[in-house]
């Protein structure tokens, strides 16, 4: 029991040590510089720990920047838009929307919402879907780009999520548009920069921080403003999202409970069940969710 007791004390004494470093070395961020919010804030936030990390893999990009987090801009109707990552580079203007999801990622660039795709053991899955981050992103750049009234700015849009899912079927076809996994977000950048070459001076930059740095120190009732609208819109989608799965339920369609595909009937070309029809997904091999008939 003594012995026990002993090395529970050594374990929690090692968690103190990697807390206090990991804390000390968090506090000397920008971002915490700029949020205040707490590193146990941070690291207990799904949503606040993927900005974090999203900064700390952009930390080794050469040249001269500055980093925005939080950033509430203003759009026509009254309400506000928040970017969640905003890097003003020698190569232009990065806008960076977070997602620190898991599982499997499938969407288009233009369709209303994506589907995430969870395990829930014994061959079945969680379909969740949420709105299209391309979309999202490409309504911060819209007012990102009004506010700032700069025709001769350079912007980049990056979708980035977590090192933890799997982008399954996910394509993009429009310029300065990118969606990746966390772990190649640094070599895209850099490989962005690169091709692009300089644009900004770092008088330019920091005119454009000292510009929106103002943006991303709200209030707590501010903030809380923005949460309820977002909370509203997000009901409204869901809404959405629920009536266009019905409607195409409701129309015939058979939808992939993996990825919400179409089903569609195939036949099988070989093994023991050679001949025989079942239901298939139509982005396969993507997606290899099959029901039998």
């Amino acid at each position: 029991m003594e012995l026990l007791f002993e090395n529970l004390l050594c374990i929690a004494i090692i968690v103190i040590i990697i807390y206090t470093i990991q804390n000390y070395r968090y506090k000397k961020t920008a971002y915490y510089h700029q949020t205040h919010i707490s590193y146990l804030s941070v690291v207990f936030n799904k949503g606040r720990l993927g900005e974090y990390y999203t900064y700390k893999y952009l930390k080794k990009l050469e040249g001269y920047q500055r980093y925005l987090f939080n950033v509430y801009l203003p759009k026509d109707d009254g309400e506000t838009t928040e970017l969640d990552v905003v890097l003003l580079h020698e190569s232009g203007i990065y806008v960076f929307e977070s997602k620190n999801y898991s599982g499997w990622i499938f969407g288009t660039e233009f369709q209303p919402y994506w589907t995430q795709t969870l395990p829930t053991g014994r061959g079945r899955s969680q379909k969740n879907s949420f709105y299209n981050p391309v979309l999202q992103n490409k309504g911060h750049l819209k007012w990102l780009q009004a506010f700032l009234n700069d025709q001769s700015l350079s912007f980049y849009s990056f979708i980035v999520f977590s090192d933890r899912c799997t982008l399954k079927k996910v394509s993009t076809s429009s310029e300065n548009l990118y969606v990746l996994n966390r772990y190649n977000l640094l070599s895209k950048v850099r490989q962005v920069a690169a091709e692009t070459g300089n644009h900004l001076s770092t008088d330019k930059i920091d005119e454009l921080f000292a510009t929106l740095y103002p943006l991303t120190q709200k209030s707590e009732a501010e903030k809380q403003i923005h949460i309820n609208q977002v909370k509203q819109k997000s009901a409204q989608h869901s809404t959405k999202s629920v009536s266009h799965t019905v409607d195409r339920e409701s129309s015939g369609e058979k939808i992939c409970p993996r990825c919400g595909g179409v089903l569609v009937m195939r036949t099988a070309s070989r093994g023991a069940s050679k001949g025989r029809q079942f239901l298939g997904c139509s982005n396969y091999p993507k997606c290899r969710y099959i029901k039998k008939i």
